[in-house]
Order: C-alpha cells, then structure tokens, then sequence
C-alpha cells in the first residue's frame, strides 16, 4: 500500500504537504474517539490549493495517512519543537480541541509507535532527501516549501485568532535572508490578507531540518488560517474564498523560483 504521491518536476521547487492525508488504517480507527476518526485536524485541501505547483513545473509530495498515523513533520525521537507552549506530538494523543485521539486504554505503545515511524516516516523522509538532492543535483539549488494549513482559532495552541498567512524560516535560519525579505515584501505588498513572518509557527521539523543555506538548499513552512479557503466547522472547499489565497500563494511560489 502506498502512504505518499511523489510527483517529480523541473524546477529547483518542491513542496511537501506533510499534513494534507487523511487515511486512517482500520483497525486503528476502531480505537479513536468519534471526533478523532473525523480527522478535524487535518491541513485540509492543501493539495488543492498548491495544484497549480505542477503547471509551474514544482515537485510536490503528498502522503496518504492522517498525521493521526503519525505527525510526518515532527522529529522521529519526538523532542518537541515548541518547548514549554502546547503542541501535539509524533503519534498525537490528544487534538488540536484539547481532546483525547484515542479511546480510554487506546493509546499507542512505544513498540507501536516505532512501527509506524518505520511503515509511513521513514519512506515519507527518505522520498524527501533523495529529491532534495536529485533537484540540487540539477540546478544546484532548491527551495523546499512546506504547506501547511490550521483553524484560525485553536486555543489550545496559541491565544486569539491567527493571521491569515504565517511564514516561518525558523526564525531566519532555514533560508538567506534574501528570500525571506522577498517573501515578506509580497505579503506586504498586499491588503486583503493578515500577515506574520516567524511567529507562532516559525517553521517544524521538515523546515528546520532539511535546509543548508550554505549549500543552496532553503526551507519555507507557510501556514494559512483555513478560514480564508473553506469552511472550518464542515471542511468543505469553498472555490470562490480559496481563489484570492491561491492567488497569493502562487505570488510566493513565483517569488521564491526566483
């Protein structure tokens, strides 16, 4: 069985939407709270927004499995990359609501999670090094881009309504300081949209691991506030609001071809 879609381009651009599956085997949703087998936490539809990735002539992996399975941008030792704030974790147990994933007794093992990181991590990280490096090795740079997406509320992450784009270069670390200006000054440039450049989200595993400024190999994690592309309680898409976001997502991805 498959866990990721790798769809290999031409262009030193690739976008990982790590958070984008929604694939729950069955017998672990057998175990899960009702609301949990909803997968609500789930970067919905980024795959559909970033399809016009292709056409540009970006590499886009996309995995099959909910983050429920286990969290593809989080460290494999499961340190976590946000100290001292509340976070989720490499198999999550409770959701972004605050609430448990599993029923009581439920919850995975440590043999379990060891399992899972070898069935659906390694191959999803492994695709993501030997890409990285067959891009480099033909243009000798790559952008790597992380596309995520979040409730615009989650008060058991962070405190009132998160701006609609959120840029994270881990805190200027995982990209030159070019680019990062670049991306800043096209969210600048526009009105319709809220902005944050390494706030709460500066950036998870994928990004802070993967770049090698140095070497021409920078990382961008760009998480959207769900409301501005389709509805938060129903997780419908909604066409009309999505075409102004990919519009400017578009005008990123343009800018960090560049």
């Amino acid at each position: 069985m498959e866990t990721f879609t790798l769809h290999r381009g031409t262009v030193p651009l690739f976008v990982s939407l790590p958070h984008n599956g929604t694939r729950l085997p069955d017998e672990l949703g057998v175990r899960m709270t009702p609301d949990a087998r909803r997968v609500p936490d789930t970067d919905w539809h980024v795959d559909r927004l970033y399809a016009f990735a292709r056409e540009m002539g970006a590499s886009i992996i996309v995995p099959t499995h909910s983050r429920y399975v286990v969290d593809l941008n989080r460290p494999e030792d499961d340190v976590s990359l946000y100290p001292g704030q509340n976070t989720t974790g490499l198999c999550p147990v409770v959701q972004f609501s605050g609430q448990p994933v599993y029923l009581p007794g439920q919850e995975p093992t440590p043999a379990e999670i060891t399992a899972r990181v070898d069935r659906y991590w390694r191959p999803y990280h492994r695709a993501l090094q030997d890409e990285v490096a067959r891009i480099h090795a033909a243009h000798g740079r790559v952008v790597l881009w992380e596309g995520h997406s979040i409730r615009s509320v989650v008060p058991f992450l962070f405190e009132g309504r998160l701006p609609d784009f959120n840029l994270g270069t881990a805190g200027g670390a995982s990209c030159g300081p070019a680019l990062q200006q670049a991306l800043g000054d096209v969210l600048a440039s526009q009105r319709d949209f809220s902005f944050v450049v390494n706030g709460r989200f500066r950036g998870g595993y994928i990004t802070r691991h993967y770049s090698d400024v140095p070497r021409g190999i920078q990382t961008v994690q760009l998480e959207l506030a769900q409301l501005n592309y389709m509805d938060e309680d129903s997780f419908a898409y909604l066409p009309e609001r999505a075409a102004p976001t990919q519009a400017l997502i578009r005008r990123l991805l343009e800018c960090a071809l560049q």
